[in-house]
């Protein structure tokens, strides 16, 4: 059994460190002050080094140290991950990149042409992180103020003519959602493989669609109990229409080489703990982040009451932006708990940590060999010229 990893590339600047969380030193997230690189301030000039440069060195990192590609995550506060995905695809050789987007804000006719020329122009590295959106004013953001369920039902229309045009044959669709007249790709983007689809969503509109379209169901860490009835729930939709779902997940991993030197690390960034802004993230119909807030306790005296099992730890959000969960432990025990995932039904993980460059060196290098090599993909030879 093979397992895909990919590792998730800030795109919105990144934290020096989880000890001091709320200094973004990489990227202009929080200006250009003393210590800032990618760019930085030298003689009171910046050096040219743009954020994009060291975007591309994580890429760079992460497929030296064995991770198949990258997740290119999609918010109000971040850069365009299609137009990342392109430039980066000349800094790679076989690194896949997810790139996530929310379907509404596209036409699945235009959607599907920039896929088929970025499959063509890389030969075939492209890869779906489908979201649908977790309302709020991150949705207001877009302008977006369809409801929860609707906002699934779009997607899934929006999926369903993105692969009616795929392939060249004109496709005419009168939906809710959408409206094509004949619509295809040009022969020389049809017939380009159809871009890996990971699919996320707790809700029973979510999984509902995930059965029909996902390759991957895309969940965030839980308890691993919680997980494995997730997933069962999903498996148990997609018999019912013949499909048979894979499943992944996304996990923050702080491994160090003892596991005191890993809890370490969480009691340093403890001291910026901010309950209040992780709750104003977490606002909004998302079902995965109600999830989420149902595992956070009301009060808590210390790091560790938020272990909710060995080496799983829901106070990330507390910390920083983005899921709660996560896994803290020695290099040894962290990879225990992914075999113990795999043992589950996972298969591929989107890995996470911060710094994101130099933590993707350290997973790659100490955790991933773990694993053994023979459990995870190895990438393969890019058929066409790269861009």
């Amino acid at each position: 059994m093979s397992i895909d990893i990919y590792w998730r590339i800030g795109m919105e600047g990144d934290h020096a460190s989880l000890r001091t969380p709320r200094r973004y030193n990489r990227g202009d997230a929080a200006g250009y002050g003393p210590g800032n690189i990618a760019p930085a301030v030298r003689a009171g000039e910046l050096d040219g080094y743009s954020y994009i440069d060291h975007v591309a060195a994580v890429a760079r990192a992460t497929e030296s140290a064995g991770f198949l590609g990258g997740l290119l995550p999609s918010f109000p506060v971040t850069e365009d991950p299609w137009a990342f995905a392109a430039a980066l695809a000349r800094e790679t050789t076989t690194y896949r990149f997810m790139v996530a987007f929310q379907p509404g804000f596209l036409h699945p006719v235009q959607a599907a042409r920039m896929s088929a020329s970025l499959q063509r122009a890389t030969g075939g590295r492209l890869v779906y992180n489908i979201i649908s959106g977790g309302g709020g004013p991150a949705q207001l953001w877009w302008g977006d103020k369809v409801s929860h369920d609707d906002r699934y039902a779009r997607t899934s229309e929006f999926l369903d003519v993105l692969r009616g045009v795929w392939d060249g044959d004109p496709c005419t669709h009168d939906g809710r959602f959408f409206r094509t007249e004949g619509a295809a790709l040009p022969p020389g983007l049809a017939g380009q493989p159809f871009p890996e689809v990971y699919f996320s969503g707790s809700s029973g509109a979510a999984v509902q669609a995930a059965g029909r379209h996902a390759d991957y169901y895309l969940s965030w860490l839980e308890p691993f109990a919680d997980l494995r009835a997730k997933f069962d729930g999903v498996r148990a939709h997609a018999e019912k229409i013949g499909r048979t779902p894979k499943f992944a997940v996304r996990i923050d991993i702080l491994a160090r080489h003892t596991e005191e030197a890993a809890w370490d690390e969480i009691r340093k960034g403890w001291a910026f703990v901010d309950r209040d802004a992780a709750n104003r993230a977490a606002q909004g119909d998302s079902v995965g982040a109600g999830r989420i807030k149902g595992w956070v306790p009301e009060t808590i005296t210390g790091y560790r009451d938020l272990e909710v099992q060995p080496n799983v730890w829901c106070g990330f959000s507390l910390i920083r932006g983005g899921p709660a969960f996560g896994l803290v432990g020695s290099y040894e025990q962290v990879a225990q708990r992914l075999d113990e995932l795999i043992d589950l039904g996972v298969d591929a993980f989107i890995l996470a940590g911060n710094p994101h460059l130099e933590e993707a060196y350290r997973v790659g290098e100490e955790v991933l060999p773990l694993l053994g090599r023979s459990r995870l993909t190895t990438p393969a030879p890019v058929l066409t010229n790269a861009l």
